[in-house]
């Protein structure tokens, strides 16, 4: 096993240790192999490219425009405010610690791996930065899963643009889908951090112009709209009705009868599994969606200065993200009953002052945080395997 503290193992490959630098945008490699380190020339990103943005479209993700009625339908909106403070609690905790450690000393690439294993040691190191990788790779998959969803949503058969003729649909269409996702996220991990960058600030712009769209509407669209629940929800519909006229929910405007219908937790069936829903799945749901913060430490090697740019970044990306969810919720929970926000997942385009602007902030919020997960993950594993940690590497 290699050390990390001493000089790497000559018998680690040098076509891998290549192959690994192109991967995580590192450019200097002769010094990388003499120790190890970044050069400050290459360190490009500032607070608000390389932290505070990856971090808040990770945390926004799915939740925020796919998901957000789900959560307020199910658990009223007095449960979703609890479940985002237990979140955020959470997150503060693993926050503060990343803080701590990003502080108490000079940072390299490899973000959290890199922080754990000169404060734990190489045991704790490698273990911890093994599964850090894994958890990235998944959460790209699941992040890229919600943007198919997004798509099909939108541009398939029966979707909020497709209507009836649209994108094929099936599970190898969704994973084909998926694949040329995976593809053009790859490929710009291949270029190199300062597009990952620049990607990430223009992406941000347009998911905050559609955020905006949605808490605007609400209070531009005063009157009573009348929303189609989409006829692929076989809790609403049956095989005689499928083909008959559309059921609708209501979007009210801001009311407070519409506000009492939605304030405490009403758990019924998901109408995309059939599955009976409960708090803890709710929860599983909702903490998923916001568990994007170690998107900037996973950028280290690449910030100006890490050691101040991933705490004050960190944090003001969960505080923001956080006042936006609570935002959003309450004038949801205020403006939709719970018929219309438990039966269909993307109400939130048929409630806006211009539709397409939700479908561009589902496909933006959803596809950049698969990017940044997958970055994240290619940084981590470069570090892993320049520490020549295990014996393959």
């Amino acid at each position: 096993m290699g050390t990390i503290f001493g000089p790497n193992d000559d018998s680690a490959p040098l076509v891998s240790k290549r192959i690994l630098r192109k991967l995580s945008g590192i450019t200097n490699a002769e010094n990388e192999e003499a120790g190890g380190a970044v050069p400050a020339s290459s360190r490009t990103l500032s607070t608000f490219s390389g932290v505070f943005c990856p971090v808040v479209l990770s945390m926004f993700s799915v939740l925020l425009f796919l998901r957000i009625g789900f959560v307020v339908g199910q658990a009223g909106i007095l449960e979703t405010i609890g479940l985002f403070l237990l979140s955020y609690f959470i997150l503060g905790l693993t926050v503060l610690s990343i803080c701590a450690i990003s502080t108490n000393g000079a940072i390299e690439g490899g973000g959290c791996y890199f922080m754990i294993s000169r404060a734990l040691g190489p045991e704790f190191g490698g273990s911890i930065g093994t599964l850090f990788f894994f958890a990235n790779v998944f959460s790209s998959a699941l992040y890229t899963t919600g943007c198919v969803e997004g798509l099909i949503d939108n541009f398939g058969v029966g979707g909020y643009l497709g209507e009836d003729k649209g994108l094929p649909e099936g599970r190898w269409w969704a994973f084909l889908y998926g694949s040329c996702i995976v593809a053009i996220n790859c490929l710009v991990c291949l270029i190199g951090a300062r597009l990952f960058a620049r990607m990430s600030v223009g992406i941000l712009a347009v998911v905050m112009v559609s955020a905006l769209s949605v808490i605007i509407s609400v209070f531009v669209l005063n009157s009573e709209i009348l929303v189609s629940i989409p006829k692929t929800n076989m809790l609403v519909y049956n095989e005689t009705t499928v083909d008959g006229p559309y059921i609708n929910g209501s979007y009210t405007g801001l009311s407070t009868i519409t506000m009492r219908g939605n304030l405490y937790s009403n758990y019924t069936k998901d109408y995309t599994t059939n599955k009976q829903l409960s708090f803890a799945v709710v929860f599983a749901v909702l903490f998923s969606g916001v568990t994007g913060i170690m998107a900037g430490a996973n950028m280290s090697g690449d910030l100006k200065d890490p050691s101040k740019a991933i705490p004050r970044g960190t944090i003001s990306a969960i505080t923001f993200t956080f006042v936006t969810y609570i935002i959003v919720s309450c004038l949801v929970a205020a403006s939709c009953d719970n018929f219309l926000i438990k039966n269909n997942y993307v109400f939130l385009q048929d409630i806006n002052v211009w539709g397409p602007f939700v479908g561009i902030g589902i496909f933006a919020a959803t596809m950049s945080a698969a990017l940044s997960n997958l970055i994240g993950a290619s940084r981590v594993l470069a570090a892993v395997a320049r520490d020549s940690i295990f014996a393959f590497c």
